[in-house]
């Protein structure tokens, strides 16, 4: 559950940014300043108002609001706000520059996005049979072009828009909120961003208001470049031996970039100054902890992602697969890092897609080191948001409707597996086809990421398969995989049986320190 802010909480005036280190407060500069994306739908104009009525005009964010609108009518969305306060208010502009202290309202016959700097308008297209989710559109944009800076808020509205474009906030390192469902006039927005753990805090509108202020005085949403000091680093490491001790998984072997963001960003959430004032925290408190942990595992996937990767899985991999696999044997693949379990049921369904009515035994698993997320990959339930880049025949055929979303049928579920399982440490599952760890080495450094490949290499068969990122590569590990596919990034497997062996025994078997 998100955490609950004390109304009464004094703003922190010196905090960490992403260097890990404390700092005085400084105004942003005119290209970084915090951009604050606000969703709503149903009760929305009494929302935002409540809202914006709360925040001084000169806090140094810009505010772009999305609500859903009837294009067939003219919206009164900004004349109604620009009476009741004081903050400029502008209907959206297509190449409008971004300012700080300035509201922007959606139009009723676009969808809003922002690069550059500037507002970017997109006609809607009606008569579409996926659901039009303008504040998921925002949102997604907003995290690519501001990142930490980026803060996404969700209002009074029903349904679940807004819930996937909160996740691409968090993922980029910004803060999200939501209205605390007692308070909104229509609870279901806020209640789907809640249930799908990707808010920060959920808040009465008066206390969002005030944590808004307080995170405009904020170094860690503000552009501040500060210098580490030295004696942060022992801080650091016993944070890294705190977590390793609650929950089994050593960060120490993740790249310093990614996990000080995630740091800074919890350090940003809980209003302290520097590493000492989080470590007390920390040891105080066991579920900060594990809000920690599953910050640094920020979980970002999709069903299908990167379509064309799935084009070619299916007409060329798959076949290739079945071409050498003996009658009766089963298919056997492994989505290492697997998240919530989008990827394991879009390779399943990818596979059934290609067999047809064959009776194929078919084995997927699917692995996280988030408890969490292994939870929710096995109940197979999902948002309607999650489902809107999918054809309507997949969806029919291979999920069921349900209260607020969408469950993967049984049949499907039944063919996948999802355990909770370090990478780095346990031992890899065996005799696989394929194996899918897409943007996940891009987190390990490059110890770990050797030790991953090499265990990787030694689980699949010959021929055997390795998925990766667009912007992972094997370097260095020609002699274990060779290049299929371009930037698709599928590896084959080179079964190179002295060099494989000579490579486990040195990587995986080496005593510590060596």
């Amino acid at each position: 559950m998100p955490r609950k802010a004390s109304p009464k909480a004094k703003p922190a005036h010196a905090v960490a940014d992403d260097r890990v280190t404390a700092a005085p407060p400084l105004r942003p500069s005119t290209s970084l300043f915090p951009v604050v994306g606000i969703g709503a739908s149903a009760g929305g104009l009494e929302a935002f108002t409540q809202l914006l009525q709360c925040i001084p005009v000169n806090t140094g964010m810009a505010f772009v609001l999305i609500q859903h609108l009837d294009p067939g009518h003219t919206s009164f969305l900004r004349e109604a706000l620009a009476k009741a306060m004081s903050m400029k208010v502008s209907q959206a502009v297509d190449g409008a520059h971004v300012e700080p202290d300035h509201v922007y309202v959606i139009p009723a016959k676009a969808d809003i996005g922002i690069r550059d700097g500037r507002l970017v308008l997109v006609p809607r297209h009606d008569g579409r049979s996926s659901p039009h989710l303008p504040v998921d559109f925002f949102l997604r944009a907003l995290a690519d072009e501001r990142g930490s800076h980026a803060i996404g808020v969700i209002l009074s509205g029903t349904a679940s828009d807004g819930t996937d474009g909160l996740r691409a906030i968090k993922a980029a390192d910004g803060i999200t909120f939501a209205q605390d469902p007692k308070t909104a006039k229509f609870p279901g927005m806020p209640r789907s961003a809640i249930d799908a753990g990707v808010v920060d805090y959920c808040l009465s509108l008066p206390e969002l208001a005030e944590e808004l202020i307080r995170l405009s005085e904020h170094p860690y949403v503000m552009a501040r470049q500060l210098s580490p000091r030295e004696h942060d680093q022992a801080t650091l490491g016993k944070i890294l031996a705190l977590v390793r001790s609650r929950v089994g998984v050593d960060f120490a072997d993740y790249k310093s970039p990614t996990l000080e963001r995630r740091l800074a960003r919890r350090m940003a959430l809980r209003r302290v100054d520097d590493l000492s004032q989080y470590l007390t925290i920390l040891q105080a408190e066991p579920d900060e902890v594990l809000a920690l942990y599953e910050d640094v595992l920020i979980h970002v996937t999709s069903f299908f992602r990167d379509p064309e990767v799935f084009e070619v899985l299916k007409a060329q991999i798959f076949p290739e697969i079945l071409r050498n696999k003996p009658d009766g044997a089963p298919i056997r693949m492994w989505v290492a890092g697997c998240s919530t379990g989008e990827e394991v049921y879009s390779l399943a369904i990818a596979l059934l897609e290609v067999l047809g009515d064959s009776s194929r035994q078919i084995q997927i698993f699917g692995s996280d080191v988030s408890a969490k997320a292994i939870e929710k990959a096995r109940g197979g339930v999902y948002p309607d948001s999650a489902l809107r880049e999918m054809a309507d025949d997949r969806r029919r055929r291979y999920f069921s409707k349900i209260d607020h979303g969408h469950r993967i049928i049984k049949s499907v579920r039944d063919l996948c597996v999802f355990v909770q399982h370090d990478l780095g440490r346990d031992p890899p599952f065996s005799k696989l086809d394929l194996v899918s760890c897409r943007n996940v080495l891009i987190y390990f450094d490059s110890g770990l990421q050797e030790r991953v490949l090499t265990r990787v290499h030694y689980a699949l068969n010959e021929p055997g398969y390795l998925l990766l990122g667009r912007s992972e590569n094997i370097t260095g590990f020609a002699k274990l995989f060779s290049v299929l596919g371009g930037q698709l990034r599928q590896r084959r497997n080179v079964r190179d049986m002295r060099t494989t062996l000579d490579r486990i025994k040195a990587v995986v078997e080496a005593p510590e320190g060596a």
